[in-house]
């Protein structure tokens, strides 16, 4: 079952690249007391990921910033040496966005968001949508129909709703 509206965020560990390495990230001790947008992609370096979905988080970055938000947080089933280089070659990380890895798909399946498109190559992948919690505790959620667009869970359609 998916989570929904007014479920809380699993205890999970993701994974980025620190100076020293790939480093643990607990996500309950990522959003606990803050104000977080959380937006996974299928894949790094994929086409709508990486011209739209990415962008759009990056174009509205102050609008939440204005909003109370805390964090942007962009999650993908990658490891956390791709996350890095796709977070640079997309402008994410200079412009102060967050990118984590999944890279075991541990969240992902965990919130029922994991989907499997063996022809193009995507397995334990996770479907596009954009969230926005607050104290790990889901108070939007916007899920697109299909991986391959970028409508409710871009940047603009999320702030718009929050």
């Amino acid at each position: 079952m998916a989570i929904a509206p007014g479920d809380t965020l699993p205890e999970v560990t993701l994974t980025r690249m620190g100076d020293a390495g790939p480093e643990p990230v607990e996500l309950k001790s990522l959003t606990a007391g803050r104000k977080v947008v959380i937006f996974a992609v299928p894949g790094a370096f994929t086409p709508t990921c990486s011209m739209a979905h990415v962008p759009s988080f990056i174009r509205t970055k102050d609008g939440f910033d204005a909003k109370g938000v805390d964090e942007i947080i962009c999650v993908s089933v990658n490891d956390p040496f791709v996350m890095k280089a796709w977070g640079e070659a997309t402008g994410a990380t200079e412009a102060g966005l967050t990118l984590l890895a999944d890279a075991e798909s541990a969240f992902t399946t965990a919130i029922g968001m994991n989907f499997d498109a063996p022809p193009a190559g995507l397995i334990a992948r996770s479907k596009r949508y954009a969230m926005y919690a607050e104290d790990g505790v889901v108070k939007v959620l916007q899920l697109e129909e299909s991986p391959g667009t970028c409508e409710i869970s871009g940047g603009e359609s999320l702030l718009e709703t929050i």
